[in-house]
């Protein structure tokens, strides 16, 4: 696409969605994804060859290709090295790309047509009002009407109830948390998960068909595969777990204006001055990612939707001014995850069943939101994620080490090895998981700067810095105690918190943000017709909520601000 007018840095959260309502808004959209491009027939073998340059055709997109290469092993998709599912090149036989955590942990990012939302669990809950209203520049009303759009766009619906949703609901009523019945969360309470998961498939319990003839057909199967990329569906646009290249990418390249281009890394924005408006954004250079041949393409406007840790990277590395809030304020939630292991026949007493099956339904169905403190989760994973979430990732070092917490039964953190570690996976199927998302404070010596030092073949490469403050730590340690309590009255015989490292980065947030780098229509400050379409300009981390749906309401919303102010 020569002189398209407006270039999309990265095709996932955000990137995608913009992308698809410029092209709806008459545009022409040049979409650069630096990874590869799973379920396209022009790159039938996108981990072995570069393939075709680009695809602006949704019949490309081909549901058989995305079968073939999304497949259920957790090592092949999801291996932070070697996985499908990395932060990395196509070329599975070369190096992830490297950023420089200071801290003990690790970034969990995907690249390719779909980012990161190609491993997520498609939690879609809207921010706090708490956390937007008095503190953003813009009110949650505002924010509705996008809310509202992409909800109905991917679309968005309360979580099915299986056994592991049923017994946390059943813990929070003993617990004596209400329901909450709005999506607009002011109180504390528990509730269906918002999921962008299109609904089950009606046929489900109808024994006249196997496993793989639903898997072919519309609605999920509750297999519990959404971390590994979902490949279930009859059509690539009708794939049941809403994942930005099977939602908004299709609805992009419907449009007939969206050109997307693989295998692209951004390595910087390229700049002009003029006369009269200051410094504008005009282009972008690139590098091929399997031929390391480089060029420069110009757009009228230039949209940034990379990630937290990449926008600002490209930011420093182009040379843009930095008004000192460029890259800092970075939020993470502070994770933690507690689980919770049940007696068999206290689950048929409550679920009429021995087991919980975490591996059945949707990765989370449920949560509990306390405004103030944060969420949590129930998280459902297959053995080996669950072994390494729930058992193998602490801070604290071993659990032997530690005596167990004053006033909570049978409570362990930290490591599990050896005979306990055994105990706990021989009856995986009688657990139940709580992952704990933290409402935190904005430090501005949290962030992302560029490493004085190292440089990979795409510049100097990102230093990421994330050490939670003193609120953070006083919710992380509240919402602990809650879900431990919730555990036990649900009939918990033992409980165990991996106390996860601080730098554990999944919901990265707040590296750009509104009102310090860019303005309320996400426009850089000082920098004309370059925009900003991810977490990063997130005032803060929405008091507890998953990231997604907000970054992609604000997307929706970026979407008509830029085009009524250069394309009238």
């Amino acid at each position: 696409m020569p002189n398209p007018d407006v270039i999309v840095i990265g095709s996932g959260g955000g990137g995608a969605v913009i992308a698809k309502e410029l092209g709806e808004l008459g545009l022409e959209v040049l979409v650069l994804e630096a990874g590869p491009w799973y379920g396209n027939a022009k790159w039938p073998e996108p981990n072995k060859e570069s393939g075709a340059a680009s695809s602006d055709s949704p019949q490309d997109l081909d549901i058989a290709l995305l079968r073939k290469q999304y497949t259920k092993y957790e090592g092949e998709m999801n291996d932070l090295i070697t996985g499908k599912l990395r932060w990395g090149p196509a070329n599975r036989n070369r190096p992830p790309w490297f950023r420089n955590l200071t801290e003990r942990g690790f970034i969990w990012q995907v690249a390719g047509v779909g980012g990161t939302t190609q491993a997520y669990l498609a939690n879609s809950p809207r921010a706090f009002p708490s956390a937007i209203d008095g503190i953003w520049p813009i009110s949650y009303r505002d924010l509705i009407p996008y809310y509202e759009k992409v909800e109905a766009t991917l679309p968005v619906a309360p979580a099915p109830t299986t056994a592991k949703e049923e017994l946390f609901y059943y813990g929070a009523r003993k617990a004596g948390w209400p329901v909450i019945p709005t999506l607009n969360v002011t109180r504390a309470g528990y509730r269906p998960q918002p999921n962008a998961i299109l609904p089950p498939n009606p046929e489900l319990m109808n024994p006249s068909y196997s496993l793989e003839q639903l898997s072919h057909m519309e609605g999920c199967t509750l297999a519990g595969h959404c971390i590994n990329g979902c490949p279930h569906g009859p059509a690539y646009d009708r794939v049941a777990k809403r994942s930005t290249n099977v939602s908004y990418i299709p609805l992009a390249l419907q449009t007939g204006r969206v050109t997307i281009r693989p295998n692209t890394f951004v390595t910087k924005v390229l700049t002009e001055r003029g006369r009269d408006s200051g410094l504008y954004a005009s282009g972008v250079q690139i590098r091929d990612a399997w031929t390391g041949e480089t060029e420069e393409l110009r757009a009228a406007v230039v949209v940034m939707a990379a990630g937290a840790i990449e926008s600002p990277r490209l930011w420093l590395n182009s040379g843009l001014p930095d008004n000192g809030w460029v890259g800092r304020g970075l939020v993470n939630h502070y994770f933690d995850w507690v689980t919770g292991l049940f007696d068999e026949r206290d689950l048929i007493s409550i679920l009429g069943i021995p087991t919980t099956d975490p591996f059945v339904g949707h990765t989370s169905g449920g949560r509990l939101d306390i405004p103030g403190l944060g969420s949590m989760i129930v998280t459902g994973l297959s053995p080996g994620l669950t072994s390494s979430m729930s058992f193998g990732m602490s801070q604290a070092g071993y659990a032997s080490m530690h005596p167990y917490a004053a006033g909570l039964p049978n409570y362990a953190r930290g490591w599990l090895v050896g005979a306990q570690w055994r105990e706990w996976m021989s009856r995986y199927r009688q657990t139940l998981s709580i992952a704990i998302f933290t409402e935190e404070e904005v430090d501005p010596r949290n962030g992302v700067g560029i490493d004085p030092v190292q440089k990979d073949e795409h510049g100097p490469i990102p230093l990421v810095h994330y050490i939670p403050g003193p609120r953070a730590s006083r919710n992380r340690e509240a919402l602990v105690r809650i879900a431990a309590e919730l555990l036990h009255k649900a009939g918990a015989k033992n409980i165990h918190r991996t106390d996860w490292p601080a730098s554990l980065m999944i919901h990265i947030e707040s590296t750009m943000r509104m009102g310090y780098v860019v303005d309320t229509s996400c426009e850089a400050l000082q920098v004309n017709r370059l925009y900003i379409a991810d977490n990063s300009v997130h005032v803060n981390g929405l008091g507890g909520a998953n990231p997604t749906l907000t970054t992609q309401a604000l997307a929706t919303r970026t979407a008509e601000k830029l085009a009524s102010k250069y394309f009238t």
